[in-house]
């Protein structure tokens, strides 16, 4: 802030003493306010993904939690846990990015200014959230057929068996 021999002058002359705190003061407010436009910023980014297929389409903000989530019709034709597999791996393509456009916002609010506590918070940011690259997804099971339209009769039953039970099996029925 001041080098030694500084310090002494200032002492001398305090109208240059109140200037340099005045100055100071100034670039703390001024470094202030561009720290709460970036956080602003920050606190309103989306980042947005969507399947490979269109069946999950999933958004986060910059804290990773999930904002939105839609579902194309493809997603009818999924067994439910293959819909929850699409959704985690949609969810975490999305968080994927939330370092990079932090890093963005900060280097255009901040320019080079805190090199330290920038690359500590998008560091932080990157273990929490790393990018993964889209890949194809690989059902376990192929999604079940689309449901028979109403021109499809409903295939035919075989009659089933009745089965008659003992008189004593009936008090041990758990139905």
């Amino acid at each position: 802030m001041t080098r030694p021999n500084e310090l002494g002058e200032l002492m001398l002359d305090p109208d240059e003493a109140q200037r340099k705190m005045d100055q100071w003061a100034a670039g703390l407010e001024e470094k202030a306010q561009r720290y709460a436009a970036a956080q602003e910023r920050t606190e309103e980014l989306r980042l947005t993904a969507t399947s490979s297929d269109g069946a999950v389409k999933v958004t986060v903000g910059a804290d990773g939690g999930v904002t939105a989530l839609e579902f194309g019709n493809k997603a009818r034709t999924y067994p439910m846990e293959e819909l929850s597999r699409q959704i985690l791996a949609t969810m975490h393509q999305a968080q994927g990015g939330i370092a990079g456009k932090v890093a963005e916002v900060m280097q255009e609010s901040l320019g080079d200014e805190d090199q330290e506590t920038r690359e500590l918070m998008i560091g932080t940011l990157r273990s929490r959230f790393p990018e993964i690259e889209e890949e194809e997804p690989t059902a376990s099971e192929p999604p079940p057929p689309p449901p028979p339209s109403a021109s499809t009769p409903p295939p035919s039953q075989a009659p089933r068996e009745r089965r008659h039970e003992a008189p004593d099996d009936e008090g041990n029925s758990p139905w």
